[in-house]
């Protein structure tokens, strides 16, 4: 699995997400992060046909949406993106939201994998206690946990859990999302031009660094490029130090632990 992707997320209208995959292949880009309910499947499907790479160059992941959280439902979702993505498998297949019934649907993904249709399978925006309960009443427990990880949310804790449960970290929103001004933010700016590097280059550079996937998303080529840059320098542990300081201990981005989203989640539907 790469440890730098490209993420799909609010890349809705199909023309404009279709190019995205295209000029990201064009980049370099091979892992892909997509999801039933970013309605995008198909337009990465369509880049990935026609782009001429590979298919084992490519590690495609995809989420399965809360509304098909059921033993019946969640193999027919599969099926689903499976057509929409034009794959004949899936390299990382996970729980999008970590509500509803999510123990019906993980016993689909173990099947998944034990098929050989998903060649890894994890679990998304899973708390440290949910995660644990996960391992520790699953005959294959995830590989992977996707979260908010960006430098000011650092997540220690439940990092130190993923690394005791042998769960990789993917990190979403690894700039943020844009906010807090993070492309401007003093600490991250200075670090930066120590190496002739930007503050979205040291960002990601600091997660790759605590040993977290990354997968940036954005529409504009130039950032592809700036994105994909950051092989060529290390941080030191100063550095590191100054970033963590960042840490404001909470998400800018969506609460977990609220009510409402719970709420919010659980109500959303992406189908009929």
């Amino acid at each position: 699995m790469p440890q730098l992707g490209f993420g799909l997320l609010q890349i809705r209208d199909s023309v404009i997400c279709e190019r995205c995959v295209e000029d990201a292949l064009n980049e370099g880009y091979r892992l892909f992060d997509t999801a039933a309910a970013y309605f995008n499947e198909e337009a990465v499907g369509r880049a990935i046909e026609g782009a001429g790479v590979p298919r084992q160059q490519l590690f495609i992941t995809t989420k399965l949406w809360l509304q098909d959280y059921s033993y019946d439902k969640a193999q027919w979702a599969f099926q689903a993106s499976l057509k929409r993505l034009q794959l004949d498998y899936i390299d990382l297949y996970l729980l999008h939201q970590p509500f509803g019934n999510y123990y019906a649907a993980w016993s689909v993904l173990e099947k998944l994998y034990q098929e050989g249709l998903a060649k890894s399978i994890g679990v998304c925006n899973f708390t440290p206690e949910r995660l644990v309960d996960l391992c520790l009443n699953s005959e294959i427990p995830p590989m992977l946990n996707q979260v908010e990880l960006h430098p000011f949310l650092l997540q220690s804790d439940p990092l130190r859990v993923m690394r005791e449960y042998r769960v990789q970290p993917e990190g979403w929103g690894p700039l943020c999302e844009g906010q807090k001004g993070i492309f401007q933010n003093h600490i991250l700016t200075k670090i930066g031009e120590k190496y002739g590097k930007t503050a979205a280059q040291t960002s990601l550079r600091w997660n790759i660094q605590r040993g977290v996937v990354v997968i940036p998303k954005t529409v504009h080529v130039e950032r592809m490029k700036e994105n994909m840059n950051i092989w060529d320098f290390s941080l030191s542990e100063e550095d590191m130090s100054q970033i963590n300081s960042l840490d404001s201990g909470e998400s800018e981005i969506i609460d977990f632990h609220s009510a409402c989203t719970a709420k919010w989640l659980n109500e959303f539907a992406i189908h009929e």
